[in-house]
């Protein structure tokens, strides 16, 4: 039995499709975070890792991103609300896990179950989050969710910072709460809360539009940009500058508190001034702190502007939901499903190598990784000049404006 979108509004406030979302949104970086925050720390302890090691490490671990397509495939007999339950389940219980398989090849294994559930959560997480929200409030409700699972996240940083030495905590007793939760609240969410039906049904087959291209490449250069933060930039705070795990999510925990403030004021810039600017304002900043984490290499600059930049990354990257408003606009809404799992193939393409590949040029110069991505952020800036003012079908780039050839 399933209840329509148009019938929620009737529902009690805990119970409607919004309200999953914050839910669901805020539980999944309680476990994703805490692993990603203990990880460089553990697998250095643990396994002694490298530059290279953890560079494969993460591309095990987007491997099931580059697989996202599948989800297809599964939405023929699995309804996507429950697809998105049963993936946050198995990130929630992978993770609990993680600190039982302390070698080399049990981390990879344990890793690729916990993406398995991370990357296809996402995938439908997001294809819901533009299915069930309206066009209109979508870049606000969007800013509020990221900044609802900032705060969850926020709470968890903040017991690890005030307990890890206080307690003397375990890797091992961090990784089951934090994915136990996460688990729990998957479960609870299959219990409490109706299959929800979309008021368009989505189209079950893999769709490649070439009226979407400008989506597909922004997303390619997104994913290709952010491994390269997300792999090496939390390794350097380690590598470099010694950072103990205490430290490393002290750091986090003043990203989250940034991101609750920022990502709805985000929200608010794209929908009075558009996805165009906001993501100028993206591309832009990353470019330049991309081209600095390279001068810490080349010029021995301190610990306190490697923070920085640091906190200035993750704010930028605050804005990525510009992207998802933009597709939104543009695209028919038999399209979202399918197409959240395509882009999100897209976006894992270079992610599958480059962490690897990246890896052994880190043991060269770390400085050239980090102007790889500046290059990379500064393509994306171009490319985004491409976007209108007000992207619609027939109009997604500022080269065609006729509605007519909209299907093509």
């Amino acid at each position: 039995m399933t209840t329509p979108i148009s019938a929620a509004a009737q529902m009690p406030f805990w119970r409607r499709p919004v309200t999953l979302l914050f839910v669901v949104s805020a539980a999944m970086p309680i476990a994703f975070s805490t692993w990603s925050a203990l990880l460089n720390n553990w697998v250095i302890d643990a396994a002694g890792f490298n530059g290279s090691d953890i560079g494969w490490l993460h591309t095990v671990r987007e491997i099931p991103g580059f697989l996202a397509v599948g989800v297809i495939a599964i939405l023929l007999f699995m309804r996507e609300q429950v697809l998105g339950l049963v993936a946050l389940a198995l990130l929630g219980c992978a993770t609990a896990v993680t600190a039982h398989f302390p070698s080399m090849g049990g981390i990879l294994t344990i890793t690729m179950l916990s993406s398995i559930g991370f990357h296809y959560f996402e995938t439908v997480n997001q294809s819901l989050q533009l299915q069930w929200i309206d066009k209109k409030r979508a870049p606000q409700t969007l800013g509020w969710i990221v900044s609802a699972g900032a705060a969850a996240t926020l709470v968890a940083y903040l017991l690890i910072v005030f307990t890890w030495k206080t307690f003397d905590l375990s890797y091992n007793f961090v990784f089951m709460v934090s994915g136990g939760f996460t688990a729990a609240v998957a479960l609870f969410c299959m219990l409490a809360y109706p299959q929800f039906e979309a008021s368009h049904p989505q189209n079950r087959q893999m769709i490649l539009r070439r009226r979407y291209w400008l989506y597909y490449l922004l997303q390619f250069l997104s994913g290709a940009r952010r491994q390269i933060f997300v792999v090496f930039a939390g390794f350097m705070m380690v590598e470099r500058f010694g950072f103990d795990v205490h430290e490393v999510t002290a750091l986090f925990t003043i990203n989250l508190v940034a991101n609750m403030v920022v990502a709805p004021l985000m929200g608010r810039l794209v929908a009075r001034s558009g996805e165009r600017l906001a993501m100028l304002i993206e591309y832009g900043g990353l470019t330049l702190v991309f081209l600095a984490y390279g001068g810490i290499y080349h010029f021995g600059w301190g610990v306190v502007l490697a923070a920085t930049l640091y906190v200035l990354d993750h704010l930028f990257f605050s804005l990525a939901f510009a992207l998802k408003t933009y597709f939104q606009k543009i695209a028919d809404p038999a399209d979202i499903a399918p197409t959240a799992a395509v882009a999100f193939t897209i976006n894992h393409i270079a992610a599958v190598f480059l962490p690897a590949s990246l890896g052994y040029l880190w043991l060269i110069s770390p400085a050239l990784v980090f102007e790889f991505a500046a290059v990379m952020a500064a393509v994306s800036f171009l490319f985004t000049l491409l976007i209108p003012r007000h992207p619609e079908p027939g109009h997604e780039t500022v080269l065609g404006r006729r509605p007519a050839q909209a299907t093509q």
